[in-house]
């Protein structure tokens, strides 16, 4: 992004926290974040599955920042499967 704005790095990162009102990283995350939740509302990947679909390597990381930003940790947000609903009998 900085070699296409044409500009120094710090001025660029200067100019995108004025814009967008945060960091490249900290806007990269949340875009980011806001994927997964929506790849775990589908319920067809893991966790993990997830974390590296969107571009994340930690699964910590992603993790840490998906529970900073959502509110939840990211396991929460997996929908229930009727099976798994499921209560054994007596």
């Amino acid at each position: 992004m900085v070699r296409g704005a044409h500009m120094p790095a710090g001025h660029f990162s200067r100019r995108f926290l004025l814009a967008y009102g945060e960091s490249r990283y900290g806007y990269l995350m949340t875009r980011r974040i806001e994927r997964a939740m929506a790849l775990l509302r589908g319920g067809d990947l893991s966790v993990t599955g997830v974390c590296f679909a969107v571009g994340c390597s930690s699964l910590g990381t992603f993790s840490t920042r998906f529970t900073e930003l959502a509110g939840v940790q990211p396991s929460v947000t997996r929908p229930i499967r009727n099976r798994e609903a499921r209560t054994p009998g007596p």
